[in-house]
């Protein structure tokens, strides 16, 4: 196995309706802590002079405009909740400007959902010069429920849980894991964790969800995998930043916006 410097940048930490939440204002949501302020849950992986985006929901165009990003040259998605999918049309400059369509990792079951909320995505609309008028995609399907692939020059072993009903994905890239929106799981996802030393997980608020980890299942679930460190993602406006951390042990923290770090990426 080969490894390479990747870093990882979390675009957004926050729950689906992103804090704050509109007309709330309740005192997170009225913080002037800018760590209070999620946008929805995304990720950015820069290796090898690529950059690789992990979900586009409804912020993805702020998120671009405040992280200057110029150009994304592979998208990966773990599901198609509107939170983590809702900008996918967004990818349509991107997709003009190169000329070429977007690779994109997604397993087929998040692609059936997709042709349904993004029908005129996956219907050929071309001009008269031959570039596609939607944003256009290179599909590669993700077909088991774990395994491992090649994608755009990296090693990716994947995993499947459920979320409500709904298949979701989680990704390993070399020591670094991303595991969101998980709630029901199979024992097996720990061998695909085992040796992560950063993990992100997911986990909502400290009160029960019928969809998401709360904050101590969250601390079990990392504990058993056992990574020196772990970011949470996800995160509702019940947890205030400063408070949620202390009551976290280490080495198990809250993601916020803008958190930057390198990992080491395994090659194909």
């Amino acid at each position: 196995m080969k490894y390479t410097k990747a870093s990882f940048t979390f675009l957004g930490t926050g729950g689906s309706m992103g804090i704050p939440v509109i007309g709330c204002s309740c005192n997170i949501c009225k913080s002037i802590n800018p760590y209070n302020v999620r946008l929805r849950p995304s990720g950015l992986i820069r290796v090898n002079g690529k950059t690789i985006l992990i979900d586009c929901g409804p912020d993805f165009r702020i998120q671009a405009l405040t992280h200057q990003i110029k150009e994304i040259d592979a998208l990966i998605l773990t599901h198609a909740h509107h939170d983590h999918t809702a900008g996918l049309d967004e990818m349509r400059i991107f997709t003009l400007r190169s000329g070429k369509p977007l690779p994109c990792l997604l397993s087929s079951k998040t692609l059936q959902e997709l042709k349904i909320r993004f029908y005129y995505i996956f219907n050929d609309r071309y001009s008269d010069k031959g570039i596609k008028l939607t944003t256009d995609l290179a599909l590669n399907c993700i077909e088991n429920s774990a395994g491992e692939l090649p994608f755009e020059g990296l090693n990716i072993r994947y995993m499947d849980y459920s979320q409500g009903g709904m298949q979701v994905n989680g990704f390993r890239f070399g020591n670094l894991a991303y595991v969101t929106d998980i709630k029901e799981y199979s024992p097996d996802i720990f061998s695909t964790l085992e040796g992560v030393e950063i993990l992100i997980l997911s986990a909502l608020r400290h009160t029960p969800s019928h969809l998401h980890f709360t904050v101590d299942d969250a601390i079990e679930f990392a504990q058993r995998v056992g990574a020196k460190q772990t970011w949470l993602t996800h995160i509702a406006h019940e947890l205030e930043h400063d408070r949620t951390n202390v009551y976290l042990p280490d080495p198990i923290k809250l993601g916020y916006d803008g958190l930057e770090f390198n990992f080491n990426a395994e090659l194909s």
